[in-house]
């Protein structure tokens, strides 16, 4: 499972303004999948499964109270499922984007809301989700959800942000905090849940993001210490059995 957390910057991911260039963007599939005759994606959130561009654009850019000019207004969360985590979502493509809307709903935003440490819930945020078929030119299975999230909540009154660097904080300005580990882990392991996936070891977040962070000479070493420390550990019991044995001799 891939899941990114995108803004800032130029171009569509910019979010200091309106999100109209990123809804836009969005669209980019819904012409050529009209042309051969295939049903369009449209955009979902927590309640609906038909939402309008106009819309999504016009609440996400009005959800922002209190908020600064420089300050990002929304972010883009990117969910893509593997090609064999697609096979455990169902046979056909309305199967599976079905079963990816609704794993957006009830476990990737709820997971979202809950990493804040903030009492939030699902319901409480403001997002506009749509399903994506096509990842360019890469062969194979290709389905992906991209989420615009609001910076604000619903009711337009608490700040969450996925990129602040405070994580689970209790004093000072900003409580709660949200860490990103934590969020992919869980959204990797209610997906687990929801669909009875057989996730193997070496494909799982945890240990590909030790692969990443930490390398394989620092797993080589960790692997290596524990042997160490259990050899340490062996080592009396190997003594007093030595002892016995030249008890026996005596004797």
């Amino acid at each position: 499972m891939n899941i990114k957390i995108q803004g800032g910057g130029g171009r569509m991911y910019s979010n200091k303004g309106s999100c109209t260039a990123i809804v836009s963007y969005l669209q980019h599939e819904d012409m050529d999948r009209g042309i051969d005759g295939k049903p369009i994606e449209p955009f979902f959130n927590n309640e609906y499964d038909k939402v309008s561009s106009k819309e999504v654009t016009f609440m996400i850019d009005h959800n922002k109270a209190q908020l600064h000019r420089n300050d990002s207004k929304f972010f883009v969360v990117t969910v893509s499922p593997s090609q064999e985590e697609l096979k455990a979502m169902g046979k056909t493509p309305m199967e599976k984007s079905e079963a990816l809307r609704n794993y957006v709903r009830d476990n990737v935003m709820e997971q979202y809301a809950g990493n804040f440490n903030k009492n939030l819930k699902k319901e409480n945020i403001m997002y506009y989700a749509k399903i994506h078929h096509d990842r360019g030119d890469k062969a194979g299975d290709n389905m992906h959800c991209h989420i615009i999230v609001s910076r604000k909540d619903r009711s337009n009154s608490i700040k969450i942000s996925p990129q602040t660097n405070h994580k689970n904080t209790k004093k000072g300005v900003v409580k709660g905090g949200f860490n990103r580990e934590n969020f992919i882990q869980n959204c990797e392991k209610s997906f687990d849940k929801s669909f009875s996936y057989d996730r193997a070891p070496e494909n799982s977040f945890e240990y590909l993001n030790v692969m990443k962070n930490g390398g394989i000479d620092d797993m080589k070493m960790q692997t290596e210490k524990a042997i160490a420390i259990s050899q340490q550990k062996e080592k009396p019991k190997e003594i007093g059995k030595s002892l016995n044995n030249e008890k026996d001799i005596e004797l």
